[in-house]
C-alpha cells in the first residue's frame, strides 16, 4: 500500500515538474514575442514609443529623454537591420541588479548595414499588470 503511494506522489511531482516546464516555455515564447515587437519599435526609430511600450521597472530607472538620447546615440550609427535571428532565451527569477521576478534573456545574432555582426540582449520581465514587458536592452 505505501509503495502505491510514494507512486502515486511521485507521479504527481512528474507532471507537476512537466507542467511548470511547459508553462515556462509558453512564457519565454510570449516574451520573446514581445521583445520582437518591441525591437521592431526601436528599428523604425520610435524612440520614445519603445520607452512607453517598456517595463515599469525601465522607466522607472530611465527617464525618457534620456531614453531616446541614449538609444538614438548607439542605434543610429549602427544603420539599418539587416537581419535578426534569436541565439537563445532564458528564463530567470533573479537577475543582478533588479529586483526579484519573472525575467527571459534574451540574445539575437544581428546584423546592420555599419556592423555585420551584433548581439543584442533584449530581458523582458513580467510586469505588474501580468505583461511581458522589456526591461533591459543591450548591444555588443
Amino acid at each position: 500500500m505505501i509503495s502505491h503511494i510514494l507512486k502515486f506522489i511521485a507521479a504527481c511531482l512528474v507532471v507537476g515538474s512537466v507542467t511548470a516546464m511547459a508553462g515556462q516555455d509558453e512564457n519565454e515564447k510570449i516574451a520573446v514575442s514581445g521583445a520582437e515587437k518591441w525591437l521592431g519599435i526601436v528599428d523604425s526609430g520610435k524612440y520614445g514609443e519603445s520607452w512607453k511600450e517598456a517595463a515599469e521597472y525601465f522607466r522607472n530607472a530611465v527617464k525618457q529623454d534620456q531614453w531616446e538620447q541614449a538609444v538614438q546615440a548607439v542605434r543610429k550609427p549602427l544603420g539599418k537591420l539587416v537581419s535578426r535571428k534569436m541565439k537563445s532565451a532564458t528564463f530567470k527569477t533573479s537577475l543582478p541588479g533588479a529586483p526579484d521576478g519573472q525575467y527571459v534573456v534574451i540574445e539575437f545574432e544581428t546584423s546592420f548595414e555599419n556592423k555585420k555582426s551584433a548581439i543584442e540582449t533584449v530581458t523582458p520581465m513580467m510586469d505588474k499588470d501580468g505583461k511581458w514587458r522589456v526591461s533591459g536592452y543591450y548591444i555588443k
